[in-house]
């Protein structure tokens, strides 16, 4: 069982106007989709449920502006957070793209995070073959860009989807020794002994690991730079 992560940034033309009130403004920080249900084609209707961090009355103006939009409900959690409950009507844009995957035993692993950009990030499971159907069948005016591709693995979803075995192997040994105590107990020589590989190795990998995993911190909190978006190495057994 394979994993894609990926990330699918859609022009213009076809965002949603939600996605647009994201891309336009900056009045949502971080938004993201945490569970959703599509009925019936013939009902065409779905509804969804989705977490945001946003200057609330702007987001609830921006979201009554929405013709698509049946109906939400909106529970806030504090000042400057809440969870909006939607139901609205499947647009024929989306219906577009989601042909993609449509026919294939793909799973979409919650959440779908969207980011500055109104781009969105997600996990999806499924057969090597259909997660490679799904790409080709993406409209070309959407930019792909894949975070990572492997085996699925939960306990290593989602903050560091992204590091290969060994780097999980040094984080690992990293925490038995104490490398991450305050104070520290053990240094990257105590990495490299339980790693039998040279410092200087144990070192890169550490290193390599954390790039990752804050570049991914990052982007899954909606505050993605040119560096974070653009600054992954290619992917090795380091």
């Amino acid at each position: 069982m394979k994993y894609l992560d990926v990330r699918l940034s859609q022009p213009d033309r076809m965002l949603h106007p939600m996605q647009r009130f994201i891309r336009e403004g900056d009045a949502v920080r971080y938004e993201e989709l945490r569970a959703w249900n599509i009925a019936a084609p013939a009902d065409g209707l779905e509804y969804e449920l989705f977490y945001a961090e946003a200057d609330r009355d702007a987001y609830v103006d921006a979201i009554e502006a929405v013709d698509s939009v049946r109906w939400y409900d909106l529970t806030p959690i504090d000042d400057g957070s809440f969870y909006v409950y939607i139901c609205q009507e499947t647009r024929p844009e989306d219906v577009r793209w989601r042909r993609a995957f449509a026919a294939l035993n793909l799973v979409v692993v919650p959440p779908v995070v969207y980011d500055a950009e109104a781009a969105f990030e997600m996990t999806v499971v499924g057969a090597g073959e259909d997660l490679r159907a799904m790409l080709d069948g993406l409209p070309d005016a959407i930019d792909v860009t894949v975070r990572a591709i492997g085996e699925y693995d939960r306990r290593h979803a989602p903050v560091s989807g992204e590091l290969t075995e060994r780097q999980l192997e040094a984080v690992a040994a990293a925490v038995d020794v104490g490398y991450y105590e305050i104070p520290r107990e053990g240094g990257v020589s105590a990495v490299a002994d339980e790693l039998d590989c040279a410092p200087s190795t144990a070192a890169t990998l550490l290193q390599k690991a954390q790039a990752r995993v804050m570049r991914r911190l990052v982007r899954r909190r909606g505050r993605s730079s040119a560096r974070a978006q653009s600054g992954n190495e290619p992917f090795s057994d380091e």
